[in-house]
């Protein structure tokens, strides 16, 4: 199962404080849907722009189609935003 981290700010607001997880998914759009179905209104906010999501340490562009190997670690952050 792939290692889920999501920022402080996700895991206190969505989560009772808990930041990392365990989740079975094959892709982001999956592991995304997972995770709303644990935190329900969790998935809109992790597919909203303010967020970045990093697979085994790299930033995803776009990351809804993208694989995820079993042991992979997963990061919901928040978008870093230059001008």
């Amino acid at each position: 199962m792939a290692q889920v981290v999501l920022s402080n700010e996700l895991g206190r607001q969505f989560a009772g404080g808990q930041t990392h997880f365990e989740v079975d998914a094959a892709n982001v759009r999956k592991l995304i849907q997972a995770l709303d179905k644990m935190f329900p209104g969790i998935g809109a906010e992790l597919e909203s722009d303010g967020i970045a999501i990093a697979i085994d340490g790299e930033i995803i562009s776009d990351p809804f189609l993208e694989v995820i190997a079993e042991d992979s670690e997963v990061f919901f952050l928040p978008a870093i935003k230059g001008g």
